[in-house]
């Protein structure tokens, strides 16, 4: 049985070292990377046992996906398909003015026919929290519905079902995805919204605080973590909020660093750690994931406990 299971897909990334163009490279780096198993190695790694559920295609490509998440220690849950591809995206990695560059390339996944009735729904019923993000019901019609039917499982079984609305314009506009993911707040316990997203999305325009206070009275979520990036985080539960500031990195890689902090608090508070301390758990986690290359927040409590250590001694000092 897993504390944690996340839905969702997971492509393989392709990039050139460096700064490189891909239309001049030579080489391309070549890994796993998708939102929910990226949640579900960094909750592993900050002490929740978790699996990744999702459709993959039979196939040499759809196989390096399914090795390389079991590689990061996490159990997967996986319908092999005989029909669709494995999807992918190309990373450009570059400073200002030219930016980094994602090019999708994801059209007929595998994962986009994925139905509730294809997975061994006790995996959901028995865990202890679910989770999934609002990429995987832009993908698909279908996906729509199944995200929607896996969160009433867990939520007639009686799991805590989190979502991060982590909205991505390449997919839907914000008016569609307001239409489907306020339909699937209710199904909801814990919610993770970036504050942008709020202002983009649901058309809010107040501050953070209000945002959070405001989503769990009309909602009644159990938490509300909104997060601002350089401007940290913030946590509502139980009627207060509690502000998390970011600790500083040196950025190798930011591409994941979201995934990181919403993993590590989900590990966290499996965990048995109240809400302050599982958001600076968070913290810590997503500043690690900014100087490590890839999607994936590859690192160990002892770490992620060493930079929260750092922090409260050079406080009182």
């Amino acid at each position: 049985m897993s504390d944690l299971v996340t839905f969702g897909e997971t492509m393989l990334r392709l990039s050139p070292p460096g700064n490189e163009r891909l239309e001049t490279t030579d080489e391309l780096e070549f890994r796993a990377a998708g939102a929910e198993s990226n949640v579900a190695i960094a909750a592993e790694r900050l002490g929740a046992v978790s699996t990744w559920m999702s459709k993959l295609p039979d196939s040499p490509l759809g196989r390096r996906v399914d090795n390389g998440l079991r590689g990061y220690g996490i159990d997967t849950e996986v319908v092999w398909s005989e029909d669709g591809r494995q999807g992918t995206y190309y990373l450009e990695h570059a400073g200002k003015p030219r930016g980094t560059n994602v090019i999708y390339d994801r059209e007929n996944a595998a994962v986009t026919t994925a139905s509730a009735e294809e997975f061994d729904l006790s995996v959901v019923r028995d865990a202890r929290a679910f989770y999934t993000s609002g990429i995987t019901p832009a993908l698909s019609d279908t996906l729509r519905d199944t995200t929607a039917n896996l969160l009433q499982v867990a939520k007639k079984a009686g799991t805590t079902t989190a979502f991060d609305l982590n909205y991505r314009s390449k997919l839907w506009s914000p008016e569609e995805a307001r239409g489907t993911v306020t339909k699937l707040f209710q199904l909801v316990d814990v919610l993770v919204i970036p504050f942008r997203d709020a202002q983009r999305v649901l058309d809010y325009d107040g501050d953070a605080p209000e945002l959070a206070h405001h989503l769990a009275s009309e909602y009644e979520f159990q938490t509300v973590l909104v997060t601002q990036g350089e401007h940290g985080s913030l946590a509502w539960h139980d009627n207060v909020v509690h502000d998390q500031d970011t600790y500083e990195a040196d950025t190798v890689d930011a591409i994941g660093t979201g995934d990181a902090f919403v993993g590590a608090f989900l590990g966290r508070r499996l965990s048995g750690d109240d809400v302050p301390q599982a958001l600076e758990y968070a913290a810590a986690t997503a500043s690690l994931k900014r100087t490590i290359p890839g999607d994936v927040a590859a690192v160990t409590k002892a770490e992620v406990e060493s930079v929260v250590g750092d922090k409260l001694h050079r406080i009182s000092r």
